[in-house]
């Protein structure tokens, strides 16, 4: 089953159940794909699928942030409600240990010494922890491992 079929999958049981977050979520993002999908005109494969949740769930991060310095409690706990909801449709989170073993790797292949080499190893790493780990987790870590 593909992660656009698992969406919709969840979107009919949460309309059926009446949960309301959760039906809401699904659709939301489904809109998300439909509409990258119509503007690209393309049908997104899982991995496609995958970037647009990541980013859902970076929006929502964000606006937890936002959420807080307004001292909104409730709109924090609907905000991390969704997320564990789009988080349970993406793949487990990749531990920093692997992460950086992966890291390690790239950065002896491409003979990377200075964080200006930077490009070439994000080249070799991106799509193979894609899904995985974040953009920002994945660029810290290969400037940290650089600087040294």
């Amino acid at each position: 089953m593909t992660i656009k079929e698992a969406l919709e999958t969840e979107l009919k049981e949460s309309l059926k159940s009446g949960d309301d977050v959760r039906k809401t979520t699904v659709r939301l993002a489904l809109a998300a794909i439909k509409q990258i999908e119509v503007d690209k005109q393309i049908k997104l494969d899982d991995a496609g699928i995958i970037t647009v949740l990541q980013k859902e769930v970076k929006n929502r991060r964000e606006t937890i942030l936002d959420a807080q310095k307004a001292g909104r409690p409730e709109t924090i706990a609907l905000v991390e409600k969704e997320i564990s909801i789009l988080e349970g449709f993406l793949p487990k989170e990749m531990d920093s240990a692997e992460l950086k073993a992966i890291i390690k790797k790239a950065i002896d292949e491409t003979g990377a010494k200075s964080p200006s080499d930077m490009g070439k190893v994000m080249k070799l790493v991106v799509p193979q922890v894609q899904g995985r780990a974040s953009g920002e987790t994945i660029s810290k870590s290969v400037r940290e491992l650089l600087a040294q």
